[in-house]
């Protein structure tokens, strides 16, 4: 696979790094917005995979190489810099792009497009997030989850930050989330999440977009999306569960969805062929 081209963009002020995954064919591009405690990379082999089209995949603030927002990190303000950064793309690429969001993406792209559907094309929702964390089976979890990322931007800045960097932690996020019985793919997986998991920006930014990753869902603005969408969920998802999904979905008005077997919250690692596929059809029907 050739690696992506980086590009610095400025979003209303706000350095914004992206990298562009060049396509064989002219097309309106993708942009990709990835999930929580990931980077750019994550979404690469998917990238990879749309062959045809150019692909943008940024890096959210406050992760990567991206810095936070000066005003702190709330799904508004993660909102207006992804309006902006719909707008830069757009006036760079002479398209709208086809927006694309995975797990903590999803909650994102979401409710920008419900915020205003006419504005919006069409959305392609990954590994949506359907279910509150904050209720059910995974609240006791998420409870603790949330003094965990407390806890670490209390602390004074070298416990704090070895806290949340804790390889121990990052290993047993990542597997718990693998689904994959191919010890190969098993450690390319665990290999990414030590590699890229832990470059979050400050422990203060990393708590505040745990805060909204917990706090919201695609499930609450479902039904103000009445653009075009297509939804890809693996059936064995814990993070977000098949059979919420399945409802959410049948409640949607124009959807094509893709269900696949045998995977869960990481499509992106463990099925990006079929997910590339999937979006390069729907998005062909887009153009």
């Amino acid at each position: 696979m050739g690696e992506p081209e980086r590009r610095d963009l400025s979003v209303a002020g706000h350095p914004t790094p992206v990298w562009v995954h060049p396509g064989r064919r002219p097309g309106r591009p993708v942009l990709m917005i990835h999930g929580f405690r990931g980077d750019h990379h994550g979404l690469d082999r998917i990238a990879h995979g749309l062959r045809d089209r150019t692909v943008i995949v940024p890096d959210l603030p406050g992760f990567g190489e991206a810095a936070p927002l000066t005003g702190g990190l709330s799904l508004a303000a993660y909102l207006d810099h992804l309006r902006q950064l719909i707008a830069e793309v757009t006036a760079e690429w002479e398209a709208v792009p086809i927006l694309v969001g995975h797990s903590f993406g999803s909650i994102l792209v979401s409710h920008l497009a419900a915020a205003d559907p006419a504005a919006m094309p069409e959305l392609v929702l990954i590994n949506p997030i359907t279910t509150p964390a904050l209720e059910g089976s995974a609240r006791v979890l998420t409870a603790l989850t949330r003094v965990y990322y407390e806890l670490g931007a209390r602390l004074p800045e070298g416990p704090g930050r070895a806290l949340l960097s804790s390889p121990v932690i990052v290993r047993l996020m990542s597997e718990v989330m693998a689904t994959t019985k191919d010890p190969g793919l098993r450690r390319y997986i665990h290999d990414q999440h030590a590699r890229y998991f832990s470059t979050f920006s400050d422990r203060r930014s990393l708590a505040q977009a745990f805060d909204v990753s917990v706090a919201h869902t695609v499930t609450e603005v479902a039904d103000n999306l009445t653009m075009p969408l297509l939804v890809i969920a693996g059936d064995a998802d814990a993070i977000a569960p098949i059979d919420v999904t399945r409802s959410v979905v049948g409640g949607l008005d124009d959807v094509r969805f893709v269900e696949l077997t045998g995977v869960g919250h990481l499509v992106h690692y463990e099925r990006p062929e079929e997910a590339a596929s999937a979006i390069e059809d729907f998005s062909r029907t887009r153009d």
